[in-house]
């Protein structure tokens, strides 16, 4: 069946409209707490959440809807979307629930599930929820309701467990790091972990006010950190977006790494510990550069659809732990369940540590091709798949770049956008075919 609400990350939009209100998530509450009561005689569900504003209201609507099914919670509080993953996990809950629009703006909010593994669920899972939505909501009597609790401690278990995925021989000692939390979930975390495993930290974006979530800081907003960087002279900055599942790396020259770069610098140590890795999981947009990279060295490299759910299907699939994106969601299966800001920043630092070799090094010879991506705002109802024009400008850009370059179109998962990317040897060539594309969108 189609999915009504759930998109390539659970469901999401602009608080204040549907679904993002407070009757439907107490509604959604309810649906998902009688799926779970069909397999869990008393299911206990942990809830987190990121520091926009409207967290607090969701928070009390999903509380009450779970437990108007006979759902106990457990509520964290702030807490990074794969801290919520690990403690579902570690505490064998039922399932897990993060409160987040991740790096969007404080005005959106979303609901993402996680399950007892820790791991996103799948599709099926998703579309039962949305049959039980479309059901009359069933009410438990005040004997059957279920209770909510406080778990007090949740950012302290969840900065031990950052910390535990750090080689024990290894230490962050006479660095100065940067670290931008966003004004995020991980806020109050993510620079105790870098400053408890030695390092010297410089803290921005880590004083959210329910308003400035992903507001020129963070992953999405990288430039506050490369200026942060030269300003305090440190040897390293380490951005996170809202919700702390995605990373972006600057250098001391101030050189932005992407995921895509980050992700070949773990594959480059595991080889040097000796570790078997037997093939890399990237995306449609992954940089071809990196791509040729990886297959040099011997490895498999495949492409899944753009986002860390697909990515973590296909490395399920295949039996293999590396994969990720350039926007910076990077998962190490051996480390974690779920992609993770945090240990991915950590996975890069080790392997600079243990290389004694600063991050430009360890990438000689990944010379990225340059990509031109274009964010198209789609009008309401704008049929955009049925665009003859676009596609006949698409096939005379393949035809023209042959294999120079690619193109690839995409909507996104969570935004009314379309997204066109060109990738080319040449910049210019990237940016005129690019804008030639969105020229047609508009048109």
């Amino acid at each position: 069946m189609s999915r009504k609400y759930f998109g390539t990350d659970g469901i999401r939009g602009a608080v204040g409209t549907y679904p993002i209100t407070p009757d439907f998530v107490l509604r959604l509450g309810n649906a998902v707490g009688r799926v779970l009561r069909a397999t869990h005689e008393r299911p206990v569900v942990l809830i987190g959440k990121d520091t926009r504003i409207s967290g607090y209201m969701l928070e009390s609507a999903l509380e009450a809807g779970l437990n108007s099914a006979g759902v106990d919670v457990m509520l964290t509080g702030p807490l990074p979307t794969p801290g919520v993953a690990y403690l579902t996990r570690a505490l064998r809950l039922s399932l897990g629930v993060v409160i987040s629009a991740s790096h969007n703006p404080y005005a959106d909010n979303g609901i993402k599930f996680f399950s007892a593994r820790g791991e996103k669920l799948p599709d099926a899972w998703e579309e039962e929820v949305e049959a039980a939505l479309a059901a009359e909501p069933l009410w438990a009597d005040s004997s059957s309701l279920g209770r909510a609790r406080r778990l007090n401690d949740a950012p302290g278990r969840y900065l031990e467990f950052c910390k535990s995925t750090f080689s024990n021989d290894l230490s962050l000692k006479g660095l100065k790091i940067v670290v931008d939390g966003a004004n995020g979930a991980a806020y109050h975390i993510a620079p105790d972990v870098f400053h408890e495993l030695g390092a010297e930290v410089i803290r921005i974006g880590c004083e959210p006010d329910g308003y400035n979530i992903n507001d020129g800081v963070g992953a999405t907003s990288p430039q506050a950190l490369v200026e942060a960087v030269k300003l305090h002279r440190a040897d390293y900055g380490i951005a996170l977006d809202g919700d702390a599942d995605r990373l972006q790396v600057v250098d001391g020259a101030g050189r932005l790494y992407n995921g895509d770069e980050l992700l070949y610098a773990m594959v480059v140590d595991r080889l040097a510990q000796g570790e078997n890795v037997p093939g890399v999981v990237g995306t449609l947009m992954t940089n071809m550069a990196v791509e040729v990279a990886i297959k040099r060295r011997g490895i498999e490299f495949v492409r899944a659809k753009v986002g860390d759910r697909y990515i973590l299907e296909e490395l399920t699939r295949r039996g293999w732990q590396l994969g990720g994106e350039g926007s910076g969601h990077l998962l190490a299966l051996d480390r974690h369940t779920t992609g993770d800001g945090i240990v991915s920043a950590l996975q890069v630092l080790q392997a600079q540590q243990r290389a004694c070799r600063s991050l430009s090094e360890l990438l000689e010879g990944v010379d990225l091709f340059p990509q031109t991506l274009l964010n198209i705002r789609l009008a309401p109802g704008q049929d955009w798949k049925n665009n003859q024009a676009l596609f006949a400008e698409e096939e005379r850009i393949t035809a023209e770049l042959g294999d120079t370059g690619r193109v690839l179109i995409r909507a996104s998962g969570t935004e009314p956008l379309l997204r066109v990317m060109v990738e080319a040897q040449d910049a210019d060539v990237a940016r005129r075919c690019a804008q030639r594309m969105a020229d047609t969108v508009k048109a």
